[in-house]
């Protein structure tokens, strides 16, 4: 991989990470369009290292307060009612399904899941999803004609339930195409929760899952065509642009609809379907190089 690689992957990478798009599709995508080879499981988790620290930063407050509670709460069991503490707790119960089938279904990760029709067909069903989970979050937000408006609910209504289906949506996004963010927030949407509600816990619940994932895949860095220095300075450009679109995702979500973000994903499902189906593009182009 050459620099120039490294730095346009680690620009989409910190572009699309907490966008509902999915990164490692876009990352498998952009490798295929532009005739590289695939960066592969382990190159994607490695850079999410760099996106996640955008994470720490701009929730630094908030999970300062999180893990300070918590810690405390372990030996002093009247804060174990606090909302912080129970955040804390909450965190690490949905971290379970992803971590479980991470490792379960590694082999799958690095090879089939890769294929660019299930990346296609990923693309589209998720982004019909998110579709529907937003307009019912529409609905109850806006009212109508004969329907009042309905309050959604907070992440102070977050339950142990609540928790592990937000979990068992992020483990989903395993499959590229599928989306950490788009997954986890149509979940969110689809229980009742408020955009912010549902983004901002799942990119905390983020944190432990990609943090474990990228010092996981740390001992295949450097292998095959990917070295060690193109991935380090990818992580960086991932950094420094994650941290930029967070923040503006942030404050998109507060008033803006995702349509945009489902007809992206529906449009691109299918041109990907007829490249793949005319023979444009093989299903598997750059892995058996990568």
């Amino acid at each position: 991989m050459s620099w120039f690689e490294s730095f346009i992957l680690g620009l989409v990478q910190g572009l699309t990470e907490f966008l509902p798009i999915s990164s490692s599709a876009h990352l498998r995508l952009t490798a295929v369009f532009a005739g590289w080879h695939d960066p592969g499981a382990a190159f994607t988790a490695i850079t999410q290292i760099g996106t996640e620290a955008a994470v720490l930063i701009y929730f630094r407050q908030d999970i300062a307060r999180i893990l300070s509670a918590w810690f405390r709460s372990l030996t002093d069991k009247e804060l174990r009612a606090d909302h912080d503490a129970q955040m804390g707790w909450l965190v690490i119960i949905g971290s379970i399904p992803i971590g479980v089938l991470g490792v379960t279904l590694k082999d799958q990760i690095n090879g089939p899941f890769r294929d660019l029709r299930l990346i296609a067909v990923t693309l589209i069903v998720m982004g019909i999803v998110l579709g529907i989970a937003d307009r019912l979050a529409a609905r109850d937000e806006t009212g109508g004609k004969h329907r009042a408006i309905k309050e959604r609910k907070s992440l102070k209504d977050l339950s142990v339930k609540d928790g592990l289906i937000f979990g068992f949506c992020q483990a989903m996004a395993l499959v590229p195409g599928v989306s950490r963010s788009g997954a986890t927030i149509s979940g969110g949407l689809l229980m009742g929760y408020t955009r912010e509600a549902a983004a901002r816990y799942s990119f905390l619940l983020a944190i432990p899952a990609v943090l474990a994932s990228g010092a996981y895949e740390l001992k295949d860095a450097g292998e095959g065509h990917v070295s060690w220095g193109p991935t380090i300075f990818a992580t960086f450009v991932a950094f420094a642009v994650g941290y930029v679109v967070i923040a503006w995702f942030m404050k998109f979500i507060t008033t803006k609809s995702f349509m945009p973000f489902v007809i992206y994903r529906i449009l691109l499902g299918i041109a990907l379907f007829v490249l793949v189906g005319t023979d444009t593009l093989s299903p598997h182009a750059g892995q058996s190089a990568g």
